[in-house]
């Protein structure tokens, strides 16, 4: 289903939203890109409770995608060949919670990954301020409107306007972020750094999905 989302921001050069998988046209448009923008939303944040509702995909000619995911949904064959595929990168904003959630719901496994989260951690180490919003302000120099990020994503048929502008413009500006931080973590001499750590984000994802997600954390007591 095409649709234009309303907003602020310029509509998308394209936009689209389908029911539990991309289409094969919008698979192969996908297919070429050096990379691709992902993000999800899901009923909270607790992997194995809360189910994944959305996936929302941008390449770098601006064709956003939200893709519906039903209820009870295990598979969506065209997405996790795209998400798989080792020619394409795929750049989160925190990419530890949607990896987990991909591979929760749908059992991908992706690969490779650039985190704009971790990349702005490690490079823009003058700002306490890591968030979506504030990373694109600063590198891409758009306000993204956040109303609607916390809102029930359950409702997939039926989701707002408000709610898809939101979706679509949570990716619509992380290639431009994600090309920003290289910049700045090659010229910080951090860029191998930030590669190694983005490798390790899969046992991240698959430690919080198994309920370890404080291993590394020091406790308040006992031995070191």
């Amino acid at each position: 289903m095409t649709a234009t989302p309303t907003s602020h921001l310029p509509p998308p050069a394209r936009f689209a939203v389908f029911d539990g998988d991309l289409d094969a046209e919008w698979a192969t448009l996908y297919a070429g890109a050096r990379a691709l923008a992902v993000d999800t939303e899901a009923m909270g944040l607790i992997h194995g409770r809360d189910r994944l509702c959305l996936v929302q995909i941008c390449d770098d000619h601006d064709n956003v995608c939200c893709i519906r995911l039903g209820r009870g949904q295990s598979e969506a064959p065209h997405l996790q060949a795209l998400m798989e595929s080792g020619t394409i990168e795929k750049v989160f904003h925190f990419a530890r919670f949607d990896v987990a959630a991909l591979a929760e719901n749908l059992g991908i496994t992706v690969q490779p990954i650039f985190c704009t989260k971790v990349a702005s951690r490690l490079a823009r180490t003058y700002s306490p301020k890591h968030g979506l919003k504030e990373v694109v302000q600063e590198l891409v120099g758009v306000e993204l409107d956040k109303q609607a990020q916390s809102s029930d994503w359950g409702r997939v048929e039926d989701l707002s306007e408000a709610q898809l502008t939101y979706a679509a413009g949570d990716v619509r500006y992380l290639l431009a972020a994600r090309d920003r931080l290289e910049q700045m973590l090659k010229r910080e001499d951090r860029w191998e750094l930030a590669q190694r750590c983005f490798g390790c984000l899969p046992v991240m994802a698959d430690l919080d999905r198994q309920r370890f997600h404080l291993l590394f954390e020091h406790s308040s007591g006992g031995t070191r």
